[in-house]
């Protein structure tokens, strides 16, 4: 079994288990957007082909199987052993799901933040310019978000849709219990976006008061699953709603019933938001990982104490740089506590540092003016100290005039 100490040392003793990513030869800061996947997912994609190849059409059941399997273990991610789990090979098509379930005649106004992953950006912003009222609530700071979503609510407003962890900057957004009862009092659906949670920030939703909420995410980041690998957790309530869009598995224990004219059938549970034929090879290769998880000890209170010295060892590397704030600076208002699995540095050359560190063999990434830079816990300390090292002479190599103009410029 792993600890908290020996995810810190060179070589990380986690590293040996992803030799063909070559974690410890390679300074990968985009654990935050796609983390290596160790090697024993092959043996879940191999598994998957020789599945299919044996049983021809009749590899369903076992796919099935596989499909509860990932089902449960998602649920134990967020602490929800109970939930009703509607599976997806990407949140977008989950949140279509989830849409089409209101009921937007009568109730045409969504809310949400201007902090959201481009899953919901998008399609909220496509929306309102087919005739709904979308209300965009500025997501800083994030500490009053959940009350300030809350007071948008009325009569009109059939969901607010936001994050527990922003993807942006890795702000945690509290209180979203409060935003929940408020969503309850005024009939109004709460849809939760965990997928930067799950990994980094231990999650149980009955005891973050969710019960209520609708809550979707995924394990293509933090949890090393791989693409294809999405779940939308219904609520009680959703028993009750008819979803527009659905596949045909929506209705598959009633398939061999002949179907009259009349009201589209559903099946039940989570059923009642399935999709359709899809490539189960991405079960397989998340249930073995998810094994792997276990098998090392990766629980989610071990991964929220390596991603917490992870962020703190970057910032304090960072810091001791000394570069200008105007050139790049990071929050240093609120505690490291309060953030998810990522340091986001505010700079107006993210991109150009971005180029600049890849050049240099450093993986990260931007997003408009912030520079992200996300550990994973198969790299070490000295990892790390050296990749921030490299972004210091990065700073250096900045043309003279970029950095002296980037004073006209300030963080939004």
């Amino acid at each position: 079994m792993i600890d908290a100490e020996d995810l810190r040392r060179t070589p990380n003793p986690l590293a040996q288990h992803y030799q063909r990513a070559r974690v410890g030869e390679r300074l990968l800061l985009t654990g935050h957007s796609h983390q290596a996947w160790p090697d024993c997912a092959a043996e879940g994609q191999l598994e998957a082909f020789e599945h299919a190849a044996r049983e021809l059409d009749d590899k369903w059941e076992g796919a099935f199987a596989k499909a509860d399997e990932v089902r449960t273990n998602f649920a134990s991610w967020l602490g929800d052993p109970g939930a009703q789990l509607a599976l997806g090979s990407n949140t977008h098509e989950l949140v279509i799901r989830f849409l089409s379930a209101l009921d937007l005649r009568r109730r045409p106004r969504l809310v949400t933040t201007d902090g959201e992953f481009h899953t919901i950006r998008r399609q909220t912003r496509r929306l309102s310019e087919a005739g709904l009222t979308v209300t965009i609530v500025p997501a800083a700071p994030a500490d009053t978000l959940a009350e300030r979503l809350a007071g948008t609510i009325d009569a009109r407003t059939s969901a607010v849709l936001v994050s527990s962890v922003l993807f942006e900057t890795a702000r945690i957004v509290p209180n979203l219990d409060q935003l929940a009862a408020a969503c309850a009092d005024a009939q109004t659906e709460l849809l939760v976006d965990v997928y930067h949670a799950l990994g980094p920030v231990p999650t149980s939703l009955p005891d973050a008061g969710l019960a209520s909420a609708w809550v979707v995410g995924g394990g293509y980041k933090y949890l090393q699953l791989g693409e294809g690998n999405c779940f939308l957790r219904l609520p009680a309530h959703a028993q009750e709603l008819r979803p527009v869009i659905t596949g045909w598995y929506a209705e598959f224990d009633t398939l061999a019933d002949t179907h009259r004219e009349g009201q589209v059938p559903f099946g039940p549970g989570a059923t009642r938001f399935a999709g359709s034929t899809y490539d189960p090879t991405s079960h397989y290769r998340a249930a073995r990982v998810f094994a792997f998880f276990r098998e090392q000890g990766l629980t989610p209170e071990l991964l929220r104490t390596s991603y917490q010295h992870q962020l703190h060892r970057l910032a304090e590397r960072f810091d001791a740089l000394g570069a200008p704030a105007e050139t790049i600076t990071r929050d240093r208002a609120t505690s490291l506590s309060e953030h998810g699995g990522f340091l986001a540095l505010s700079t107006p050359h993210a991109a150009e540092l971005k180029t600049a560190l890849h050049d240099r063999g450093v993986l990260a990434d931007s997003r408009d003016h912030y520079l992200r830079l996300g550990p994973a816990p198969y790299l070490s300390d000295h990892q790390l100290d050296t990749a921030v090292g490299l972004l210091g002479d990065a700073l250096d190599s900045l043309p003279r005039a970029a950095a002296q103009g980037s004073t006209t410029r300030g963080a939004r």
